[in-house]
């Protein structure tokens, strides 16, 4: 998961509005205040005895939740094997009184918290880490630190939705929603949101969200309510190859890869709306001594806007051929000529919750209830497919304090006062949202 847009100098650049959207897009940074109806919910909410009730079992239950995220990260979850850690997280809903509790044909955990049947609200967190299997995942505690590969994304967010459920549940709070919570596979890496696209698109809820939370974010500075999409490609070179002394003068897939690479570097893209592109992975080749038949390179472009995106693919895949033909005319192809195949290995839509959406006003007043200037930003999580579908979305905080993420060094600071303020504006956000 990437949580919010490039923070440079510790400050957050922040997002406009894009293709989603079609209201003025305010100015960069700007933040308008929730809504008189909306900050009158989060008040009237908040003022309630039964959140009062919910805030005290969260307190009560801070030492509960810091042993179910050490018990859940201790759980392997590498890309597209969840399912031992998916079985747990099961019995842990089962245990948390929701019904109609199972695991769907695509591996995502779904349990029903059932409220006035006014509509669904879904509450999310995914189970995979980008992590292969065979990574140590025991947990290490140093003072208020955790720390374990996976720690934080996104085993704190599973931790921290149990949380908010047992502490719903301890209160008898009561909504006008029925409310799905939802562990999902397939967030992170090449898993290309599989757990959430199944959900909206095949699954038994299919059609019935009005509004969905993602778990996926750290730190109190804000809300991901941009979803940046991402165009993911597997690109293979081939060539006839040879022997590297004797077949000398033949074309050379590396040879093409390699321009291919340096061309892509020199694609301008706009730093409004924020766009990038990145050549990572490459393998291939079968020896020093051998011009290579293959090689492969996977290249990844990501934009908050999706015609910026489209537009940067399109440059990237012209570029590929381009190279190809380069290297075809300057030397020998009376083997072969040089190719390039790209495949399509990721995709991820672009879009915006619009900052007028309930959720997004339910947002900003309970961060302003909390006296928290809130920060709107971007991200890749699971909530890019509910917005493209035109489902408000937004991916919020699961913990206080967290650092090197996706690093074998992932670390999360467990400290209570910080970590209950995340915990109650999640509950007051979905609270308000399901209609409390």
């Amino acid at each position: 998961m990437t949580r919010f847009v490039h923070r440079a100098a510790g400050l957050a650049l922040f997002l406009v509005p894009t293709s989603v959207s079609a209201q003025a897009a305010p100015a960069a940074g700007a933040v308008t205040p929730a809504t008189p109806a909306a900050a009158a919910t989060i008040k009237r909410i908040t003022a309630s005895p039964g959140y009062a009730k919910a805030v005290a079992a969260l307190d009560a239950g801070h030492d509960r939740w810091v042993q179910n995220i050490i018990t859940l990260t201790e759980i392997p979850a590498p890309p597209f094997k969840e399912a031992v850690r998916a079985r747990a997280y099961r019995d842990m809903f089962t245990a948390a009184r929701l019904t109609d509790v199972e695991i769907d044909e695509e591996g995502n955990v779904l349990g029903l918290r059932k409220g006035g049947g006014e509509g669904l609200i879904v509450v999310s967190a995914h189970m995979d880490t980008v992590f292969p299997e065979g990574t140590p995942v025991k947990v290490r505690r140093e003072g208020d630190r955790l720390y374990a590969p996976g720690v934080g994304d996104d085993t704190t967010g599973l931790a921290t939705q149990l949380a908010i459920i047992e502490a719903m549940n301890a209160a008898g709070i009561k909504t006008k929603a029925d409310i799905l919570f939802v562990g999902t596979v397939g967030e992170e890496g090449l898993g290309d949101l599989r757990g959430v696209r199944y959900l909206f698109t095949k699954g038994k809820y299919k059609d019935k969200a009005k509004a969905f939370f993602s778990l996926d974010g750290g730190g109190l500075d804000g809300v991901t309510v941009g979803g940046a999409g991402s165009k993911r490609y597997r690109v293979m070179f081939k060539g006839p190859g040879g022997h590297s002394y004797g077949a000398f003068g033949l074309v050379n897939p590396m040879t093409a890869m390699s321009q291919a690479v340096v061309d892509f570097y020199k694609i301008a893209v706009p730093a409004d709306p924020k766009t990038t592109y990145s050549a990572s992975v490459v393998s291939g080749g079968t020896s020093v001594n051998a011009i290579p038949r293959e090689v492969t390179m996977e290249f990844d472009m990501r934009s908050e806007s999706a015609e910026s995106l489209a537009n940067v693919e399109k440059q990237f895949l012209a570029t590929l051929q381009k190279a190809a033909a380069t290297e075809n005319a300057a030397r020998s192809t009376k083997e072969g000529a040089i190719t390039a195949e790209p495949k399509l290995i990721g995709d991820r839509p672009a879009g915006q919750t619009p900052r007028d959406a309930e959720i997004v006003q339910y947002a900003t007043a309970a961060y302003a209830a909390e006296g928290i200037p809130i920060r709107y930003g971007a991200g890749s999580t699971d909530s890019n497919i509910p917005i493209s579908l035109g489902i408000p979305a937004i991916t919020i905080s699961r913990v206080a304090t967290s650092g090197r993420g996706h690093s074998l060094d992932e670390w999360i600071s467990v400290e209570k006062p910080g970590n209950l303020q995340v915990k109650r504006l999640g509950l007051a956000m979905i609270l308000a949202t399901a209609g409390m």
